[in-house]
């Protein structure tokens, strides 16, 4: 216990690398994804678009943690890991409906954001469409379950660690 209270000490004194290091973090999980993308022959489907977005926004926020750490970098954090975690939940639940219940396919990405405008692609992404109820697995585990866990591990700790995180004049 006394070595996770001196590990923990030790992030605190050292806000701005942590943040500087979640970002990277969340920044590498798009990466990942895309490798993914190309190596495993997955293309994302809206969703999962939105959800690299939601990474990219969180190491965003995570990077003004790197300039001024501090609870309004935590909440900044938490607020687009709730994001992400609310896109991972709806795709999630899309992934469990009964075949007939399965939203038809539409139109792709690139076509909705070059036709429409962006809200009411927002609002027909968000409900959903048969390509985001294919289920594809890494390790196991499906994709939208393993963001959702992302979200929720790192939206967690960044809120809490810049809640308590002090900081410091000097980076």
């Amino acid at each position: 216990m006394q070595a996770i209270k001196r590990i923990w000490a030790g992030l605190l004194a050292r806000p701005r690398r942590v943040n500087l290091a979640g970002a990277v973090i969340c920044s590498g999980l798009v990466g990942v994804a895309v490798a993914i993308e190309v190596f495993a022959d997955m293309p994302p489907c809206p969703l999962c678009v939105f959800q690299r977005v939601a990474f990219l926004a969180m190491s965003a926020t995570l990077l003004v943690g790197v300039v001024v750490p501090g609870r309004v970098a935590g909440l900044l954090t938490a607020a687009a890991g709730v994001g992400g975690l609310s896109l991972a939940g709806r795709h999630l639940w899309l992934q469990t409906l009964p075949e007939d219940q399965i939203p038809a396919c539409g139109p792709g990405l690139d076509y909705l954001l070059g036709v429409f405008p962006l809200t009411d692609v927002i609002a027909m992404v968000l409900s959903g469409s048969g390509e985001c109820a294919e289920v594809h697995r890494v390790l196991g585990v499906t994709i939208p379950a393993w963001t959702l866990l992302g979200f929720l591990v790192l939206g967690l700790f960044f809120l809490i660690f810049n809640w308590r995180a002090r900081p410091s004049r000097h980076p």
